[in-house]
């Protein structure tokens, strides 16, 4: 959990804890003789401790000419129970909205993680065998049937055939396997696995685009891409 999301539930802690005290107070019959100016004020505590960030970004997008979100009609919703002297329910419902908030924000915080472990498997370069010499190429600009080679430690950055040499590939980042894959002679490798102690020479057998590491990238957009969409949903189902 991040220190923004740590912040966020210790203010949603305190405006419950308040929230129900007043609410036990109030259905006790402990505010009858209190004046209904000062349950407000009671009430308004918790209700600014848990929706003041909202009712800013409403405000702050009012200023920008975007009013009707979600931040607009949480703000109106409440702003009416309290007209109407529902205050409990007015505190209920943005105390509601911020756990919910809080858990969208923690799914995200996630799936940013996740994208960026996605990162690492990205292979920087390829060893690319030409006329008996190696040179330093990007993988994207390596031709389908070309040898490269990949010494201990290196990630494979390309699909392809081994053709020689003997090692141990950690596939963890593929496959989720700990436990490493044995890779030999005639044997096909993908790339974003990670070369074990052997030198192997592959050759290749798919381009970049092609390769099973940008496949898996290119998976992982298309989602970030549907997430950004449902978002933009919300916000014109709430206009």
């Amino acid at each position: 959990m991040s220190k923004k999301e740590k912040k966020r539930l210790y203010r949603i802690i305190a405006a419950a804890a308040m929230y129900v005290i007043l609410a036990v107070c109030e259905h006790m019959g402990v505010w009858e003789n209190v004046p209904r100016l000062l349950t407000l004020a009671m009430y308004l505590v918790p209700y600014l401790i848990v929706g003041w960030s909202v009712l800013r970004k409403a405000a702050v997008n009012i200023s920008h000419g975007r009013v009707f979100d979600e931040n607009f009609l949480m703000m109106v919703a409440t702003f009416g129970a309290f007209a109407i002297g529902r205050y409990d329910e007015a505190v209920a419902v943005m105390l509601f909205y911020q756990v919910g908030e809080l858990f969208q924000d923690h799914a995200v915080g996630k799936s940013r993680e996740a994208i960026a472990a996605m990162m690492d498997i990205v292979p920087e370069y390829a060893n690319v065998e030409q006329n008996g010499e190696v040179t330093h190429m990007d993988p994207d600009e390596v031709e389908v049937g070309s040898t490269i080679v990949i010494m201990p430690g290196e990630r494979v950055p390309l699909d392809g055939k081994v053709i020689s040499g003997e090692s141990w590939l950690d596939t963890a980042a593929l496959t989720g396997e700990s436990v490493p894959r044995r890779a030999s002679e005639g044997d096909d490798i993908y790339s974003g696995s990670v070369n074990g102690s052997g030198t192997l020479r592959v050759v290749t057998s798919k381009a970049y685009e092609d390769s099973t590491v940008a496949r898996i990238l290119t998976l992982v957009e298309e989602a970030t891409d549907k997430k950004a969409k449902t978002e933009q949903f919300i916000t014109k189902f709430a206009r």
